[in-house]
């Protein structure tokens, strides 16, 4: 007789809510006094020490937005893929379960200098949008004095 696998509201989570090596224990208190505010962008990671508020294993990794602050949790809004489309559900996280998050960054960076290419006299003018690399330029591979070879596939002989 085999055993099924469970599916219970923390199954699978072994690595997933367990603590980094020697950072066991509770959350210092600087995590407490982490100011959020409304329409922020926060990082949504279980703090597998602190069971209380703890958000379901889906939303482990995921980003979303503040939509409520109370005196213990954060309201967050995150988007969520059910069947073919996509939903914004609303939840509540505790704080030690929350951090704010970097994905904007490289976006305000960009801004702030563009901003600042603008505010700079120009008479040439500049085009700020994002452009994709282009491939490395064609090289020309010189072979010496020995004339190029041919490779030539082998017949092939049925062996029996």
């Amino acid at each position: 007789r085999t055993m099924v696998n469970s599916k219970g509201q923390r199954n699978r989570t072994r690595d997933m809510f367990s603590r980094p090596f020697r950072q066991n224990g509770l959350p210092a208190p600087a995590k407490y006094l982490t100011v959020f505010k409304l329409g922020d962008y926060v990082d949504i990671v279980a703090n597998g020490a602190v069971h209380k508020g703890m958000p379901h294993k889906y939303y482990h990794g995921r980003t979303g937005r503040v939509w409520n602050v109370t005196p213990r949790a954060i309201g967050v809004e995150v988007r969520k893929k059910v069947g073919g489309r996509i939903i914004n559900k609303r939840l509540h996280v505790r704080v030690e379960h929350i951090q704010k998050s970097k994905c904007r960054e490289g976006h305000l960076a960009r801004v702030k200098a563009n901003e600042a290419a603008k505010a700079e006299k120009s008479e040439v003018r500049k085009c700020f949008k994002r452009i994709p690399p282009c491939g490395d330029d064609g090289k020309i591979v010189k072979n010496g004095a020995a004339p190029p070879e041919t490779l030539h596939v082998l017949p092939y002989e049925l062996l029996c």
